[in-house]
């Protein structure tokens, strides 16, 4: 495979074959291809997983590609950074280590293997041995097609059933119907992304696993391919229902700031109008019943509720007016623009990330 045409400059997105190319900074990337690998307490795996990468890196269905695989260690307890430290001293042509001071979770470790990664496609997994590295040219053959994101979907999983496999399901089915972004598996680490596509957000909490729904966000083309499901050898899982929680919890977030991060009033006005009209029917209802029925309205629960009503329409649209002055303070003080451009074509004023102001 020709790397140099598998994973083209970014005005090939629309059409991979173009010879047009944009100013961007992402041409002076040395790099096609970053492996961004969190580990966090997998010893025994570190080694093997990096013979199959070099393997796969250095295959025929690679052949051209300049790659680095960085590890993130996120406060291991094992002997896992120690590994790390020797693989990075013998292969410091490919191996980045990022070591964390302590355990900082998943999220901030794939966050900093972002920021890290000087790849121009940046390809994410696990590094517990279950994610198949043979499937990466899969996955970079499909970013070759024109696609932003590839997902893996594990069709086969090898976890248990009950604990893993069932609330992993549950998950990919309500994401998907918040999102709007519909993936059969968004727990699956692995994945391809085009790096345009990862900045520009800020990954916390459990955040990882919606970056399709970001990039969706942003016009990304999405895809899935299956992949290979490997069950674990060694170590142990550090994930199990609770997860399932955090998941729902964070999906909240996603939803909020996709459909209401720009528009905030929408949803916080759209609220209060909602309970100021419950207010006011209530109002009407309660004074009819005082004139055709004489009924009191002080003694009424109702005029207590109607009013309760009133003044939480009111604060939803006064809150829902901050933010929307905050939003506009977040863009406008970072001069940061309320689109996302995939292309320009002959402009003499090319901004953002198509070239240097």
């Amino acid at each position: 495979m020709n790397m140099q045409r598998a994973i083209p400059d970014n005005a090939a997105r629309a059409k991979p074959d173009s010879s047009e190319r944009l100013l961007s900074k992402m041409d002076a990337v040395s790099v096609d291809l970053s492996v961004v690998i969190p580990v966090y307490n997998e010893k025994e795996n570190l080694y093997p997983l990096y013979r199959e990468l070099k393997q796969i890196m250095d295959s025929s269905s690679m052949l051209g590609c300049s790659y680095e695989l960085v590890f993130i260690n996120d406060g291991s307890n094992d002997e896992s950074a120690g590994v790390l430290e020797k693989l990075a001293a013998e292969d410091p042509e490919h191996v980045v280590l990022v070591d964390f001071r302590r355990n900082f979770g998943q999220t901030a470790a794939i966050a900093a293997g972002i920021d890290y990664a000087a790849g121009k496609v940046v390809v994410m997994m696990d590094a517990d041995m279950q994610n198949d590295p043979a499937d990466i040219p899969k996955l970079i053959k499909k970013i070759e097609e024109g696609y932003d994101l590839v997902s893996g979907w594990r069709i086969n999983r090898k976890d248990a059933f009950l604990t893993r496999t069932i609330p992993s399901r549950m998950a990919n089915w309500l994401i998907s119907t918040v999102t709007g972004v519909r993936l059969h598996d968004y727990g699956c680490t692995l994945k391809a992304y085009r790096s345009d596509i990862l900045k520009g957000f800020r990954l916390y909490g459990e955040m990882h696993r919606f970056i399709p729904a970001y990039a969706g966000w942003v016009g990304a083309r999405i895809t899935e391919v299956p992949v290979n499901h490997r069950p674990r050898i060694h170590g142990k899982a550090k994930y199990g229902l609770e997860r399932t929680f955090k998941v729902i919890l964070d999906l909240f977030t996603v939803k909020f700031l996709v459909s209401y991060g720009a528009k905030p009033i929408y949803l916080f006005g759209g609220t209060g109008i909602v309970m100021l009209g419950l207010s006011v029917f209530t109002l009407i209802y309660i004074v009819s019943r005082k004139l055709m029925f004489g009924e009191s309205l002080v003694r009424s629960p109702l005029l207590l509720m109607s009013v309760m009503l009133f003044m939480i329409g009111i604060q939803s649209i006064m809150s829902g007016l901050i933010a929307e002055l905050m939003v506009r303070t977040y863009y406008e003080s970072q001069s940061k623009p309320t689109y996302s451009i995939r292309k320009v074509l002959n402009s003499r004023r090319a901004i953002s990330i198509y070239a240097p102001q």
